[in-house]
């Protein structure tokens, strides 16, 4: 004869009867966005980035003029630039040059979201490279490359984007570069620093004792759970690239010409 088992304390569940809901699925994504429909702040400013993006890339469609063009021109007096309302059609008046400073704005937050992603990336990228090769060699490598980083951050961050800047030239390129080679000590040490404090995890300890090379240690596993500040770090620095753009076009390093469309103008 066979022996019936009782059923476990808590009690069987029918076929019928509907099961608890599995949110073992949610990931990092999903707890972001629940986080931040919590956190009105980060609404509004997500509400408020979001627009600036929306006006750089329907600028041919919103802006009453084109970037360069200066309907104005004959307005401009030697003694008089129109302001806001002086002038019919140009409800925020009118540049030194006879252009539309509502046209100019627009078009002019393409050009600067432009110039800081692209320079944030580049400071990205030349970061990680640095912050990878000493946080994960380590030794000597990582001392000159530290000494490299630290002389870099002795010099204030917009001192050293004019220096660059006024020697590769007055071109847009030379702007992105210098405001990214600026950055790059930032995101290096910012990613050595979270690389070495995760050489003593447990999980580097298994893959060291498995007989891993360094290589597939730091690739594999530190890296990837090293970035996430790198990350964060690279969304902040994005705003303070803007303003670096502009201060640079404002000293007449933006390159391009005066009466173009730029924030820094």
């Amino acid at each position: 004869m066979s022996t019936v088992l009782p059923p476990p304390s808590g009690g069987a569940v029918r076929p019928d009867e509907p099961s608890a809901p599995d949110t073992r699925g949610s990931g990092m994504w999903q707890d972001a966005f629940r986080r931040l429909r919590r956190n009105p702040a980060a609404i509004a400013g997500a509400v408020i980035v979001g627009l600036f993006i929306l006006v750089a890339i329907f600028a041919p469609l919103l802006a009453p003029y084109g970037g360069e063009e200066l309907p104005g021109r004959t307005q401009i007096t030697p003694t008089s630039i129109p302001g806001p309302g002086e002038v019919e059609g140009f409800p925020l008046g009118l540049d030194r040059f006879g252009g539309d400073v509502l046209s100019k704005l627009i078009w002019g937050a393409r050009a600067s979201l432009l110039i800081g992603v692209i320079s944030t990336a580049l400071g990205l990228l030349g970061g990680m490279l640095l912050g990878v090769i000493a946080g994960g060699v380590g030794g000597w490598v990582d001392n000159v490359i530290m000494r490299f980083v630290d002389i870099l951050l002795s010099v204030p961050n917009l001192l050293l984007a004019v220096s660059i800047a006024a020697v590769l030239g007055q071109t847009p390129s030379a702007v992105m570069i210098a405001i990214g080679v600026s950055q790059v000590p930032i995101f290096a040490r910012l990613l050595r620093s979270s690389m070495i404090s995760q050489r003593g995890a447990d999980y580097v300890l298994s893959a060291q004792a498995l007989g891993l090379s360094t290589r597939t240690i730091t690739m594999s596993h530190l890296l990837p759970n090293s970035v996430g500040p790198v990350i964060v770090q690279a969304t902040l620095t994005l705003a303070t690239a803007v303003i670096d753009a502009a201060a640079l076009s404002f000293l007449g390093l933006g390159g391009g010409r005066p009466e173009s469309a730029e924030w820094g103008r």
